[in-house]
């Protein structure tokens, strides 16, 4: 009666070390080809003048086939014995039940907007409570530039439970903002301030900016402004700007009561 091989002295899931050496390799190298990979992406699509979501999709699509042949080439190496399987799935399934709520959720997220594409990299965008230039979009996280030149990571899960306003009007960004006055200033001068000011920024910007009453109650009136724009970057110049400006004539005319 033959005796059952057992496993040498060292092995890891009755693999030897050339074995794990070889994978070690193997993942190596599907690393350095992804980095190598995204960067020549990266100068095709500076070179073709293409849009910077372009090199996103494409740098997704081939990580997501590197790591498909990647583990392909492993498992033939590895000559992966049932024993191998069950124990790595159980790994596997530890790690997805600690990661599964936000890793793999945040994956599955960053597939549905690089396919239903809400908005994509330059929009000035509106996510819940953030707003800014969408600087980057990723399979975990979108990068937001804000007013104040910070760069916000909002996680694609996080974004699917917000609501989404994308300012892009085709080649002009339609940017909306409130402002509220009480009423120790009549709506005409207040009309006359709004007036004032964006007939100043006329030649600036490709249709003069519009203003709506929102909302009055007993202590305020709010207006609704609408700044129109070629470059989303303008918008963090002109919004301070054109408010400052308004309440500056709002509090003259205060004075002046």
């Amino acid at each position: 009666m033959s005796a059952t091989p057992t496993p040498a002295s060292g092995a890891f899931f009755g693999l030897d070390a050339t074995t794990i050496v070889s994978l070690l390799i193997v993942a190596a190298v599907a690393v350095v080809v992804e980095r190598l990979i995204t960067r020549y992406l990266s100068r095709v699509v500076r070179r073709l003048k293409l849009q910077p979501h372009v090199a996103n999709n494409l740098a997704l699509i081939f990580r997501i086939l590197i790591l498909v042949f990647a583990l392909s080439a492993m498992a033939s190496m590895g000559k992966l014995q049932p024993d191998v399987i069950l124990g790595l799935s159980a790994i596997g399934g530890a790690a997805l039940g600690f990661a599964s709520q936000k890793t793999l959720g945040n994956f599955l997220a960053g597939l549905f907007l690089l396919a239903a594409h809400p908005f994509k990299v330059g929009d000035y965008v509106r996510l819940g409570p953030v707003e800014g230039i969408v600087q980057e979009i990723t399979i975990n996280y979108t990068k937001v530039v804000t007013i104040g030149n910070n760069t916000v990571a909002v996680s694609n899960l996080q974004i699917l439970d917000r609501d989404i306003t994308n300012f892009s009007e085709g080649n002009v960004y339609c940017y909306t903002f409130e402002l509220g006055f009480d009423h120790s200033v009549s709506s005409e001068k207040i009309a006359e301030a709004f007036n004032t000011v964006f007939n100043k920024y006329r030649a600036e910007v490709p249709r003069t900016p519009t203003y709506m009453l929102k909302a009055s109650g007993a202590f305020e009136r709010t207006y609704m402004i609408y700044l129109y724009v070629n470059k989303p970057v303008d918008i963090f110049k002109l919004r301070p700007q054109i408010a400052e400006e308004i309440y500056q004539l709002w509090d003259q005319e205060k004075a002046r009561k």
